[in-house]
């Protein structure tokens, strides 16, 4: 079997650490991959005066799959977020999000499983907006919404649905206020959900469901909303079960490149102290395995991931456990094969 070649991005800040963690365990699971490390970021700026150079843009465009950690992206000014530049470059327009409980991980909730699907291309994301005056006192953001990018997104929720086993999908709009735009993006859903009548399907609105996912997450199966909203919701969902750290994420196109990684910040103030925690970045790559068919080496990887957290002298210490970013990887590696 060939060897996928993977770009690897390791990011800012702690993106270097985990990164080192996630190789460790992938080997160990017996993931079979080749590597082409390239630059973004800060990093990139730092050396090349460039956040996204040309060398990491032909990478992808070779290797249609990548591997990311977290990157830097200023606030206001400087660089629009390379994150965005390149799900909208690549056209992967399905950002996929699992949030599911883990044993062992602090958390207000119990028997959170659950999944968002956010439309990764358009709306306030597509980056149409510029300042309404030349004092820069006014700005305008215009958030824009095809049928075709609504419809290719639900689509492929829908499609995930089956494939998974899940029942239910939820679709989350504004579309009592914002009734073009955000309805568009509801009667397109309206109308897909006809094609899988297997599967359950309604709708609700953005405010309601930030409400009802505190009070009441295990209602929910399967989210599917577009960018703004989903990048809000998913945060918001990953808080259930611990943060974060422990979120999983994938990016997925028509055209068959895919990126997945995680999706935390780079937390500057602990980069180079060996305590990060490489969780969401490891279970992103479990991820990148199922979808080059190595799922083995996924489940195996999984297995490792679950069973180290499950333990205070095994999870790091963001986690409440008691041991670093090495501890915890050498835990990973030793309990997947247990």
């Amino acid at each position: 079997m060939k060897r996928p070649l993977v770009s690897l991005i390791e990011g800012d800040g702690i993106g270097p650490e985990i990164t080192t963690a996630t190789l460790r365990a992938l080997e160990a699971a017996g993931a079979t991959l080749d590597w082409e490390r390239v630059d973004a970021g800060m990093g990139a700026v730092d050396k090349h005066k460039d956040p996204l150079p040309q060398a990491t843009i032909d990478s992808l465009k070779k290797t249609q799959l990548a591997l990311k950690g977290p990157l830097a992206t200023p606030s206001g000014g400087g660089y629009r977020s390379v994150n965005v530049t390149l799900r909208q470059q690549f056209d992967m327009y399905a950002n996929v999000r699992p949030v599911r409980t883990i044993p062992g991980v602090p958390s207000r909730y119990t028997g959170v499983d659950l999944v968002i699907v956010r439309e990764n291309t358009e709306d306030l994301y597509a980056g149409v907006e510029h300042y309404v005056d030349a004092r820069r006192s006014a700005a305008e953001s215009i958030a824009i919404i095809t049928k075709f990018g609504s419809e290719r997104c639900i689509v492929y929720a829908f499609e995930y649905a089956r494939r998974h086993g899940r029942k239910k999908i939820t679709l989350v709009h504004k579309a009592n206020i914002l009734k073009m735009s955000n309805g568009l993006f509801l009667d397109t859903g309206k109308e897909v959900a006809q094609r899988y009548p297997e599967i359950q399907f309604d709708d609700m609105i953005v405010d309601a469901t930030a409400m009802k996912l505190v009070i009441a997450p295990e209602r929910f199966d399967m989210i599917v909303t577009m960018n703004l909203f989903g990048d809000i919701l998913s945060d918001l969902t990953a808080g259930l079960v611990g943060g974060l750290g422990v979120a999983p994420a994938a990016n997925i196109g028509d055209g068959g490149c895919a990126m997945f990684e995680a999706v935390h910040g780079t937390a500057p103030d602990i980069a180079g102290k060996g305590i990060a925690n490489p969780t969401g970045l490891m279970l992103s790559a479990a991820m990148l395995l199922d979808h080059v068919d190595q799922r083995d080496a996924a489940a195996r990887l999984r297995k490792g991931i679950i069973a180290a957290l499950a333990n205070a002298e095994t999870r790091t210490g963001d986690l409440g456990g008691k041991t670093n970013t090495a501890g915890y990887t050498d835990a990973v590696i030793r309990l997947m094969n247990d």
